[in-house]
């Protein structure tokens, strides 16, 4: 998985601001003001990417792939992390991180989907 590349398609993503928790060491990213997905590490500093998932479909994610685990401190039913280090494919995460913008855009209010996404 590649850092800078998953980076940049955060950015990609209409509305999306950046921003670094020093007291995480994480990158965050959000839209609207809400956090979409999450760029640090775990308890060991092992790196991971943590994102907001439909919580059938996270069960499902941890229960096939070995590398996305329940989100480290975060709501371990609506959430994800992923390891870095893991054998899951680039547009496999890219579609994950789109799932958690999507997730995280369509419960912002209407006014503010509309700033960010006029019609």
């Amino acid at each position: 998985m590649d850092k800078a590349k998953l980076q940049s398609f955060c950015l990609t993503l209409p509305g999306t601001t950046h921003d670094y928790q020093v007291d995480w060491q994480a990158d965050r990213y959000h839209v609207g003001g809400k956090m979409f997905a999450m760029m640090g590490g775990d308890a060991e500093r092992k790196p991971i990417i943590t994102l907001k998932c439909a919580p059938a479909h996270a069960e499902e994610l941890r229960e096939t792939f070995q590398g996305i685990v329940p989100g480290y401190y975060m709501n371990k039913t609506h959430w994800n992390s992923i390891y870095f280090d893991s054998d899951l494919s680039n547009d496999l995460i890219e579609n994950l991180i789109l799932h958690s913008y999507q997730l995280v855009f369509e419960n912002l209010t209407k006014k503010v989907q509309n700033q960010i996404n006029p019609k």
